[in-house]
């Protein structure tokens, strides 16, 4: 089966065509700038999604020759408490989608978008959605409940959701395997670590906790986001005259490293810290000292855990973090082979020493390959 993978943005649209028996990317691409000015100041050079898919459809023709698209994928971030797993889209399920734009603003309507340019182009094409938050539909009320008025929860919808699901459900199955376990013998912390970072504890294959919550906001320190802060500066900010979207804005895009260090990029705090820049270093201290935190209350969660698991950009690529974090959980038994740690492949490994007390594994999540394959999986259970 052919499925394309549309990951929709409010100015961009991320595509890859997959082969799902073969396991293999045929072609992959971005459109970026969508309905925004050209750079002079002109017309948007593409006008809107349709226009987008457009282009993707062009760049889909030269490499499908005579064969054609079986179904379209596509990452909708948020699900609610609605959807719990992957769900064939009709017109109700798009509304339904819609329907939960408040909880997720700058993700859910850009997904919506998308499903709407493929129902246009494609009328007869079967879509399948597929939810960053269901994996964590697993969540026990302990873990998913604010101590907050009842009220909040049933007429606005406030809870713990937790992201990054698809991944956390991917790269759990691929350690289990390393591992020599079955998914649901599965006990582990898996540590999706990219500009977006989450920290997710899995026990018997399931999701019972996780770093994020209402929002992507909540939990480790980010490129841009601050993670974990006190409610009270939220409101000190607003009685200052801070504005929700000044806010907002200062907490989701001014925050983590980049206010820690002055970039958001790993690879460029990094190499400041190490060249003796204090700020940099500081950065790091803070965000490994944060996700240690989560990974020793998560080691209880689980009833202990039979690996730590780090995946996505910085998990998967930066040795010298997975070395800061690992430092700080000697109380846990945690013990890294560093010359294991240094080595870059795209394929899942184990990193610590045969004498740590809880495996270290590096397994490179695939979102894309989860996406299409449960695509494909409720296409063909129609």
């Amino acid at each position: 089966m052919l499925v394309l993978v549309i990951n929709s943005g409010s100015s961009s649209l991320k595509y890859q065509l997959r082969d799902v028996a073969a396991g293999a990317v045929l072609t992959e691409g971005l459109v970026e700038r969508i309905g925004m000015p050209a750079p002079d100041g002109g017309a948007p050079e593409v006008a809107d999604h349709a226009a987008a898919l457009e282009q993707v459809d062009a760049a889909l023709h030269a490499v499908l020759g005579d064969r054609a698209i079986d179904a379209v994928g596509h990452r909708v971030v948020h699900g609610g408490e609605r959807f719990a797993e992957p769900v064939l889209v009709d017109n109700e399920i798009t509304r339904a989608i819609e329907r939960l734009n408040p909880l997720a603003p700058l993700h859910n309507p850009a997904n919506v978008l998308g499903i709407r340019a493929i129902a246009e182009k494609w009328p007869e094409m079967p879509q399948v959605a597929v939810f960053d938050t269901a994996f964590h539909r697993t969540l026990p009320e302990h873990a998913w409940r604010y101590a907050v008025p009842e009220w909040l929860y049933t007429r606005h919808g406030i809870r713990r959701y937790g992201f990054h699901g698809t991944s956390h459900q991917y790269v759990s199955s691929k350690a289990a395997g390393l591992l020599g376990l079955s998914d649901d013998a599965f006990d582990g912390v898996i540590l999706h670590l990219g500009n977006g970072a989450s920290a997710t504890a899995i026990q018997a294959g399931r999701s019972v906790d996780t770093s994020m919550g209402f929002t992507p906001l909540e939990g480790l320190v980010m490129g841009t986001r601050s993670g974990d802060l006190d409610p009270s500066i939220l409101v000190f900010l607003a009685r200052q005259g801070h504005s929700a979207d000044e806010i907002d804005e200062l907490l989701n895009r001014e925050s983590g490293l980049k206010a820690l260090a002055g970039s958001n990029d790993m690879r460029t705090v990094v190499e400041a810290a190490e060249a003796g820049d204090a700020r940099a270093a500081v950065a790091l201290d803070v965000t490994a000292y944060r996700l240690a935190k989560y990974v020793g209350a998560y080691h209880v969660a689980v009833g202990g855990a039979k690996a730590l698991v780090f995946t996505a950009g910085i998990g998967e690529n930066s040795w010298q973090f997975r070395s800061r974090v690992a430092e700080r959980l000697g109380a846990l038994g945690v013990e890294l082979d560093a010359d294991a740690n240094l080595v870059r492949s795209k394929e899942p490994r184990v990193i610590s020493t045969p004498g740590s007390k809880i495996p270290v594994l590096v397994v490179p999540t695939d979102e894309e390959r989860a996406i299409a394959e449960a695509t494909a999986a409720v296409v063909n259970a129609r």
